[in-house]
């Protein structure tokens, strides 16, 4: 009986043509969208310089910025009006202004300041400037100390040298943290919404009232409806996988069995969601908005996929713990970037489990309430 019930299951998603797009296209297209979007390495930021010093100094310490991959294009300006207006317009997110007597002072040892501009309307693109315009200036005026030092005669005063490696994504690129969590968003998204419109769907046609007065019993009802979206869960999950690896690049250090294996837990939460959804819907559409605004949003904002967790309020983080999406970002990104297996993720799995029984269970039970 319950094959009979899967079986019907995809036939009915087979001659659904609102659904069929949604479970073949849709995740591809997300994919892209997401994975050329979530990028936050900040690179090519407009700099308009005005040098009123027009020394070797300033021109070498221009030619040191445009150099260092964060700025571009430089503008030349010697119009302070322009400045303004082009930090204004957002021409340029950093302005760097060199006052006259910045060479003498370097090179004869007396201070010199430079003033930097920065359109703080995007603080993140205002931050990589600001921190990239200081680290180059501070290196290049410790080379100009050292080169007075040594042509005075005096040994050059040591420090310490900072020598970083930097473990599991080692050119930093946001790309290899954001497009994982990615393929958890989508997994969450499209088996919820499945899961939610597939039933409504029954009610809306009138033959979930029909399969009440078969034999069929409850629990077989139940799983006829929820196996055939593990089965599309993990289809839409290979695909996405692929698109990761092989399309974005993204390195992939674990164990392909171990992430199957944990996103299991995760599909006990995402489908117990799709099952609420639906005892409290009455229309396909109702199951969507109610899908994007009560699971997708709370699980984007609170699960650290957009804002580290770290950085919210205090009273807001507890709240986090609520959300499987969490737990399953850290197993993505253990099994993508780190490469760690069961042994340092199962604490996370034994969370989802947990959280993934008790939505369940109150799913079925007001599942079961209205097949009753």
């Amino acid at each position: 009986m319950l094959k009979h019930l899967i079986r019907k299951e995809f036939l009915q998603i087979r001659q659904d043509r609102r659904m069929l797009p949604i479970v073949l296209i849709a995740p591809f297209i997300q994919l892209l969208l997401f994975g050329y979007a979530a990028n936050l390495d900040v690179v090519d930021i407009p700099l308009v310089v005005h040098d009123q010093d027009r020394s070797a100094v300033s021109r070498e310490l221009v030619r040191k910025l445009d150099g260092s991959g964060f700025y571009d294009p430089i503008t030349y300006t010697d119009d302070m009006d322009l400045i303004d207006d082009l930090l204004t317009t957002g021409e340029a997110g950093v302005a760097l202004i060199i006052p006259p007597g910045v060479g003498d002072a370097a090179l004869s040892g007396g201070s010199a300041e430079i003033q930097v501009l920065v359109d703080g309307t995007n603080s993140t693109t205002a931050t990589q400037g600001l921190n990239g315009t200081t680290m180059v200036a501070t290196v290049y005026s410790r080379a100009l100390l050292e080169e007075r030092l040594a042509k005075a005669g005096f040994t050059v005063p040591g420090m310490p040298q900072v020598v970083p490696r930097v473990w599991y994504n080692p050119d930093l690129k946001s790309r290899n943290y954001m497009v994982p969590a990615i393929l958890a968003m989508i997994l969450m998204l499209m088996t919820t919404m499945l899961t939610s419109m597939a039933i409504v769907r029954e009610k809306e046609v009138g033959t979930l009232e029909q399969l009440i007065v078969t034999p069929v019993k409850p629990h077989q009802m139940i799983l006829g409806k929820l196996l055939p979206f593990v089965i599309i869960g993990f289809i839409q999950m290979t695909a996405v996988f692929l698109g990761t690896v092989l399309w974005f690049k993204v390195p992939f250090n674990g164990s392909v069995g171990t992430l199957y294996l944990l996103a299991l837990p995760f599909l006990l939460n995402t489908l117990g969601l799709g099952l609420l959804v639906s005892t409290v819907s009455s229309t396909q559409q109702q199951a969507m908005m109610t899908t994007v605004f009560f699971v997708m949003m709370p699980m984007m904002y609170f699960s650290g996929f957009a804002f580290p967790i770290e950085s919210m309020p205090t009273w807001v983080q507890p709240v986090t713990y609520l959300i499987p999406l969490r737990y399953f970002l850290e197993i993505i990104r253990g099994t993508f970037l780190r490469g760690v297996g069961i042994e340092y993720l199962w604490k996370e799995a034994l969370y989802l489990v947990v959280l993934g029984t008790g939505i369940l269970t109150m799913a079925v039970a007001r599942f079961r309430k209205r097949l009753d």
